[in-house]
């Protein structure tokens, strides 16, 4: 689990995030020149100031036509839609999921944690997987943190349970995991539904993104997504790739989840 985001310092809301998504897409053709490593710079210093608006709205472009998601898809097709791109990363992420966004074996375990409430659908549980672990079942936080979903030693212990039918409950198995990992997000939406408002990154989503990343008690004493680096940048970060699971936007090569190996 990661962190929290500065307060947006520019334009808000939908209207001015569709017309600079458009702006970000139109630049595509540079792709090959910008490193993902020079992305996240960029990323870590327009956050600050960027919020919900027509600052941040390029960066979200940026990363979804240069670097992609962590799942499957050979990158080819049609170029993206600059206006469902848009369109989806103002969404709530109940759009149709795509199978074939994610490494093989993860998918159904996906569909399931994304069908245990309706309030958080399988596009979401796969793009929070991407932020966390980037699909990497062997993935072992700083504080304990396990599997692909990175939950804390204590959530996984309270809901995880034997979902693949090995015989063991661990954290280090993706179906396990990704399971407890909806129960938790389903957990956390009905805690933040009474926080949810008009205004920017106050919409259940994203209040439950940033209560799984900073906690549900720090998310309260905002009243809203905590306006510090860390939980806005996460909770954009994750809503900027929901077009990648969305099959919208064409992900990169398969992750290579290393459980087992």
């Amino acid at each position: 689990m990661s962190g929290n985001a500065g307060d947006s310092g520019g334009g808000t809301g939908s209207e001015g995030m569709g017309t600079a998504v458009k702006a970000g897409a139109a630049v595509g053709g540079l792709g090959c020149l910008l490193s993902p490593v020079a992305m996240a710079v960029a990323i870590s210093s327009v956050f600050v100031i960027g919020g919900f608006g027509v600052l941040f709205a390029p960066l979200i472009a940026l990363i979804l036509f240069f670097t992609g998601g962590g799942g499957g898809g050979d990158g080819a097709g049609e170029a993206p839609d600059p206006d469902r791109i848009s369109e989806i990363i103002r969404g709530d992420g109940s759009g149709e999921f795509d199978p074939k966004s994610v490494p093989e074996g993860m998918a159904d375990p996906i569909a399931e944690a994304g069908a245990l409430c309706p309030d958080i659908g399988p596009v979401v549980i796969a793009a929070q997987i991407d932020q966390e672990s980037g699909f990497q079942s062997d993935r072992t936080g700083p504080g304990g943190e396990q599997g692909v979903s990175q939950l804390p030693p204590d959530v996984f212990t309270r809901l995880g349970k034997d979902d693949d039918d090995n015989g063991e409950t661990s954290a280090l198995d993706a179906a396990d995991s990704i399971l407890a990992q909806g129960r938790f997000m389903c957990e956390l939406a009905d805690q933040m539904r009474p926080l949810v408002s008009a205004e920017p990154l106050s919409d259940l989503v994203s209040l439950t993104l940033a209560a799984y990343d900073a906690g549900p008690d720090a998310v309260r004493e905002a009243g809203r997504v905590p306006r510090t680096n860390a939980s806005q940048q996460y909770v954009l970060a994750i809503r900027a790739k929901f077009a990648i699971y969305q099959g919208a936007v064409p992900a990169s090569p398969p992750a290579q989840d290393t459980e087992g190996q």
